[in-house]
C-alpha cells in the first residue's frame, strides 16, 4: 500500500464521503506513508483556509441596475401594446399575460445580473501556506476538488485555478469539462470565468465556441460571448447565429448576438 498511495482519495476522506473500508484503509495508510500524511496536512489546511472565507455581499446597485431594467422593460411592453390590439385580447386575458411577462422578465434580468456578479468575483481563498509547494500537490488538490460531489467544493476547485500562471492540458481539459458538462449553473459560471485567464489559448477558443451550442443559462451565453468578442473570434459567428435562430434562445441574448454580428466581428 505503500508504493500505492492514496492521494486521489484524500478529498474524499476529508469530506467523509468514503466507504466504512476506505475510511479504514486511508487512515491506516497515512499512519506509515509520510508523502500521503504530508499531503493529507496540506488539505486540512487549504479547506479550513475555505472554511474561514467569508461570503461576498452582492453590491446595492445590482438590486438598483435590477429594477431600473425591469422597469424599462415593462415601459416597452406597454408602448407596444397599442389600445387596438388590447381591445382584441379579451380582458380576463390580458391581465394574467401581463403578468407572466413582467416574471418572466424580472427572472431572466435577475438570472444575467447575478451571473454578471459571480463572473466577476475573485477567488480570495487563503492558501499562502502552499504558495512554497511544487505544482503536483496543487494540481492533485483542484483537480480532487473539480470531481467532488459537492458543487461548493467544485467551485473551489475551479477558483484554485489562480494559483497556476500557466495551467498544463490537464487543468484546461478540467476547467472545460466543468464549463461544458457540469450539472450545477454556478459551478459552470465559474469556470467560465477561470478559462477566461487563458483566452490566448487555442483549446480555451475552442471550448467557449463549443459552449455556445450547449449551454442553456442565459448569464452564461451572455459571458461567454463576451469572451469571444474579447478575442475577435471567427470563428464564432457561425455558431452566434444558429443561436440567434433557436426559439429558446432570449430575447436580450438575441440582442447582445445581433449587436455583436452587427459591428464587433
Amino acid at each position: 500500500m505503500k508504493e500505492e498511495h492514496v492521494q486521489e482519495l484524500l478529498i474524499e476522506y476529508l469530506d467523509s464521503t468514503l466507504t466504512e473500508a476506505q475510511r479504514k484503509m486511508v487512515t491506516a495508510h497515512v499512519k506509515d506513508c509520510s508523502r500521503c500524511s504530508e499531503e493529507l496536512a496540506q488539505l486540512q489546511t487549504m479547506f479550513k483556509a475555505f472554511d474561514k472565507e467569508v461570503p461576498a455581499i452582492p453590491p446595492s446597485s445590482i438590486k438598483t441596475n435590477f429594477l431600473k431594467q425591469l422597469a424599462n422593460e415593462e415601459h416597452r411592453v406597454s408602448k407596444e401594446a397599442s389600445p387596438i390590439a388590447m381591445r382584441s385580447i379579451p380582458s380576463t386575458n390580458w391581465v394574467p399575460n401581463s403578468l407572466k411577462l413582467a416574471a418572466s422578465v424580472a427572472l431572466l434580468i435577475g438570472a444575467f445580473l447575478t451571473g454578471k456578479y459571480q463572473a466577476s468575483q475573485k477567488s480570495n481563498v487563503m492558501v499562502t501556506t502552499l504558495k512554497t509547494e511544487g505544482n503536483e500537490i496543487r494540481e492533485t488538490a483542484m483537480l480532487a476538488l473539480m470531481e467532488n460531489k459537492s458543487a461548493s467544493r467544485r467551485i473551489q476547485g475551479v477558483n484554485f485555478v489562480v494559483q497556476f500562471e500557466n495551467p498544463d492540458e490537464e487543468i484546461v481539459s478540467a476547467l472545460t469539462d466543468r464549463m461544458l458538462h457540469d450539472e450545477n449553473v454556478n459551478v459552470r459560471s465559474a469556470a467560465v470565468d477561470a478559462l477566461s485567464r487563458f483566452l490566448e489559448s487555442e483549446a480555451v477558443k475552442t471550448a467557449f465556441i463549443r459552449a455556445l451550442g450547449t449551454e442553456k443559462d442565459p448569464s452564461i451565453q451572455i459571458a461567454v460571448l463576451q469572451n469571444l468578442v474579447h478575442i475577435q473570434e471567427k470563428k464564432a459567428v457561425g455558431p452566434m447565429k444558429k443561436l440567434l435562430e433557436q426559439e429558446d434562445t432570449q430575447p436580450f441574448v438575441k440582442k447582445e448576438i445581433n449587436k455583436i454580428l452587427s459591428g464587433t466581428l
